[in-house]
């Protein structure tokens, strides 16, 4: 019932910035959070952030706290994740999914940082 589909990714040097937007359809408020999420080649897939669709608390990876910001625009279904200060870990394929996550993953985005 739900589609996520994200967009944003790209190739950028160190210290650069992206961002990241996925746009919902569907039941999205059958959820109360989305989250952000990112596998890189060889890990297991871990949690970037969420945000709440009431009220927009939002909470961060150790990793990307202070450097990625998690927003969403209720009346266009749309989260964005705006990265900034970006490093070479940072790469990986980002999804957005709910919060806690549905086993129903999209095709991401592909963010490269390179060196």
């Amino acid at each position: 019932q739900v589609q996520l589909v994200e967009s944003g990714g790209g190739l950028v040097q160190a210290g650069g910035s992206l961002r990241l937007s996925c746009a919902a359809s569907g039941r999205t408020l059958s959820r109360n959070a989305m989250g952000w999420f990112r596998q890189a080649p060889g890990k297991e897939r871990e949690f970037v952030a969420r945000i709440n669709w009431i009220g927009g608390s939002t909470n961060y990876a150790d990793s990307v706290k202070g450097r990625f910001t998690i927003s969403r625009d209720n009346a266009k279904n749309m989260v964005y994740l705006q990265m900034n200060s970006l490093k070479p870990e940072d790469t990986a394929v980002y999804y957005c999914n709910f919060y806690p996550p549905l086993n129903d993953w999209g095709q991401g985005t592909q963010v490269t940082v390179s060196s």
